[in-house]
């Protein structure tokens, strides 16, 4: 017999309070190592810095790596060290967190938003071919949500053009791109050690590069004390670096080291949990975005699309859902080419540029873009919460069943 759904007056199927998690658990051990850190007394320059950038560049197969108090610091560092100026355009998806483009903003830099593609959600390539111009300098390459790009067809674009690709894989620890592990791709990449991320230390990110000079003028930017251990001329600016201090704390190195240790078992745990979800709900008319051999993707949000919207709206599967009790809402970012930074000329005070050679962000669509994040929810990663993942199936099951009447009813509750 059919349920009712809570929608439409029937009882709610999720009584448990629970959270919309996506936060790794710490264990016993981080708190340990934590207090004998404490006890070493030094909280600002500890080995552990430099053991969690050795880390990374083992997991990532880089030459160099710094880190940084957060990601969006280390995507400040990079966007300088690849030299930009006033004026040079960088090309980003419009579908990222704010950090994938507004730090280049502080040095007159100017972001050109692209498409995302519908398969990845990544940075479409073709469309970022048709916006590239003599003022192009770089392209900023985003594994959204943990699915590796479009990596071999953007670096060839970046070939071809002479650019520069700075790789956010700030979703993606532990992603696999034919073989090889996000944050090996562009000149420089960055993954960020937020508290949300996949190998968290709180706040925190990784810079990593083959290139010395990237390294090193990323030193000069935010680690003073890297300076003086440069092996270049860089050395004399050792008493003054240039204005900014993003050195990452030990507590948060330590932290991020630990997690990253764990990550292979944590990314496994959210892997399966998340199939459970999908090899439930795939009887319905969403798509999960899932890699294709020999690329490997991880679960840093799962989200869902609605295929037919003729049959409910995303609107409509929303309200329903969250009336039975799950934690389901819209994707956490909103696009950044319709943000008030951008399209209110708040960055006309960063830019630098002069008025007639500053863009009209207000103009720009992307349609393809716009029309993909409308028809995504987010679902809950239920770390902790695996026993909820069948009531969460059984909530589908009766708003889908009914979906057509809540359609009705929501379409009148908001007209």
């Amino acid at each position: 017999m059919k349920q009712l759904p809570a929608i439409l007056g029937g009882q709610k199927e999720i009584h448990q309070v629970h959270q919309f998690q996506t936060r790794v658990k710490y264990q016993k051990q981080d708190w340990e190592d934590v207090a004998e850190l404490m006890k070493h007394g030094d909280l600002s320059t500890h080995p552990v810095i430099r053991q969690l950038e050795q880390d990374y560049c083992q997991q990532t197969e880089r030459r160099y790596g710094l880190a940084h108090c957060n990601g969006t610091a280390a995507l400040l560092a990079s966007f300088f060290a690849i030299g930009l100026k006033p004026g040079d355009e960088v090309i980003v998806p419009a579908a990222t967190f704010w950090a994938s483009a507004s730090p280049m903003t502080w040095l007159g830099a100017v972001p050109v938003f692209c498409e995302s593609e519908t398969m990845t959600l990544g940075p479409d390539p073709k469309h970022i071919e048709s916006l590239i111009t003599e003022k192009t300098r770089a392209i900023v390459m985003v594994h959204l949500w943990g699915m590796p790009c479009q990596v071999d067809e953007i670096l060839d674009i970046a070939k071809r053009h002479n650019l520069k690709v700075i790789e956010d894989a700030s979703h993606a620890h532990g992603a696999i791109y034919k073989g090889k592990p996000c944050g090996s791709f562009g000149d420089i990449s960055v993954l960020s050690l937020q508290g949300d991320k996949l190998a968290p230390g709180g706040e925190g990110g990784i810079l990593l590069c083959d290139e010395y000079s990237f390294f090193e003028k990323a030193c000069c930017l935010g680690d003073i004390t890297r300076i003086i251990e440069l092996d270049s001329p860089a050395r004399r600016f050792a008493g003054t670096g240039f204005g900014l201090k993003t050195r990452i704390a030990p507590i948060s190195a330590l932290i991020a080291k630990n997690s990253l240790a764990r990550l292979d078992d944590t990314n496994k745990q959210r892997e399966m949990n998340c199939h459970m979800l999908i090899e439930g709900l795939q009887k319905y008319q969403l798509s999960f975005c899932q890699s294709s051999r020999p690329n490997k993707r991880v679960f840093f949000e799962l989200i869902a699309q609605v295929k037919d919207e003729q049959l409910i709206s995303v609107g409509a599967l929303e309200a329903a859902l969250q009336a039975e009790g799950c934690m389901i809402g819209v994707p956490r970012y909103p696009l950044l080419h319709q943000q008030p930074f951008f399209t209110e000329g708040t960055f006309n005070q960063f830019s630098r540029l002069e008025h007639r050679n500053i863009p009209d962000y207000s103009s720009v669509t992307l349609p393809t873009t716009e029309a993909t994040c409308k028809s995504m929810l987010a679902i809950p990663m239920l770390i902790d919460h695996k026993e909820l993942i069948p009531q969460y199936i059984k909530a589908f099951d009766k708003v889908m069943n009914s979906a057509e009447l809540i359609e009705s009813t929501w379409r009148k509750q908001n007209a």
